[in-house]
């Protein structure tokens, strides 16, 4: 596209979480712009090149999720250019960053994030201006699924038609979540996971984890390297959310009701809204783990050694029907975090249902 100068005005990018969107989406600016691109390459020596490799090039701007912030003052406004500083540190330091380390380098972790009014009245603002150098103009906004309809409403025009030589890029990891306004206008690209091999490559080469590490990583990340990348950096979140699905699951399989309404208890007391999504998100994992193995397809479900004797015991003892709904389950509990709703009812609700559908 960018060779033949056909480039949409409106596209979105839309992937598993960490699995390359925003580095595609950042070095794909970065071509458009180069003056002297080199075999489908970007120069990395014109200022254009320098500039986006520090993400400070001043016609591309970017628009995430925020709220207030300790790391802001009193007076000023929780919006994207305030904690642009933030941002950049986490994505140049580690670009396939998880919604929740986000969060954390914004210090905004267990609020709920929103793409608010304000972030359309300073992309109109930054629009309206000429670019400052002779190349494309783009707002990149990630995660769009988190923009308020009021938002929606004041950029669709500029999103239909926008300047020449402008670009409207969104990465979102929930297409069906963005607001069918903003949806319906862009073109749609999906970055699949990227394949073990490549996952250990990038491990290696451009996070210098050891080749050992980085295959183990790679065989059970899914084919994202943000999630092999935070398993490496906190293991203290991957063994308490094992704890808990094994309380949780165990206390199913064994019929006893108090212990698993303890484990529900012990879960919704998560510290934040982002750690019980990332909960759900890890037992959904486990529970396509145990429906692989269930069928006879252990090598390929990326167990480890460690997690394979727990659950190929779940898989053993629990009903055909019974990982299609928990699955369900753990995703309407997601949803239903994101709305907001009490926690301990939602993890209640969950354990009564794993509870009785687990056989």
């Amino acid at each position: 596209m960018a060779d033949s100068g056909r480039v949409p005005h409106a596209m979105l990018f839309y992937e598993n979480e960490g699995c390359g969107a925003l580095p595609l989406v950042l070095n794909f600016c970065r071509y458009l712009n180069c003056r002297s691109p080199k075999n489908g390459k970007p120069c990395g020596e014109c200022p254009s090149c320098r500039q986006m490799a520090k993400l400070e090039h001043p016609d591309i701007h970017f628009i995430f999720p925020v709220n207030t912030s300790n790391r802001l003052s009193s007076s000023e406004k929780p919006i994207s250019a305030a904690l642009l500083k933030w941002w950049r540190e986490l994505a140049l330091s580690n670009p396939y960053f998880l919604e929740n380390e986000l969060y954390q380098a914004l210090g905004i972790e267990g609020k709920a994030a929103a793409v608010a009014v304000a972030e359309a009245k300073y992309i109109m603002e930054k629009l309206s201006l000429s670019p400052l150098q002779d190349g494309y103009k783009a707002v990149v906004v990630w995660l769009p699924e988190k923009m308020n309809a009021e938002t929606a409403n004041r950029l669709l025009k500029i999103v239909e038609e926008p300047p020449e030589k402008t670009l409207f890029i969104f990465i979102t990891h929930s297409p069906e979540k963005v607001l069918q306004t903003i949806f319906s206008r862009c073109q749609s690209f999906r970055v699949p996971p990227a394949s073990r091999e490549e996952v250990a490559r990038i491990l290696v080469e451009r996070f210098n984890v050891s080749e050992e590490q980085a295959q183990v990583q790679a065989a059970v990340s899914g084919g994202s390297v943000g999630m092999a990348l935070s398993r490496l950096g906190d293991r203290e979140d991957y063994n308490r959310n094992m704890d808990l699905f094994a309380d949780l699951l165990n206390g199913a399989l064994n019929r006893d009701l108090s212990v698993t309404l303890e484990a529900a208890e012990n879960i919704a007391a998560l510290p934040s809204r982002e750690k019980l999504k990332g909960f759900c998100i890890f037992a959904g994992d486990c529970i396509r783990k145990i429906y692989m193995i269930k069928k006879g397809m252990s090598s390929i479900s990326n167990a480890t050694e460690q997690e394979l004797p727990f659950l190929t015991g779940i898989a053993k003892g629990c009903g055909d029907a019974f990982c299609p709904k928990a699955l369900g389950y753990f995703d309407k509990a997601t949803s239903l975090i994101d709305r907001n709703v009490n926690q301990k009812i939602v993890f209640c609700d969950l354990a009564d249902r794993i509870y009785l559908s687990i056989r």
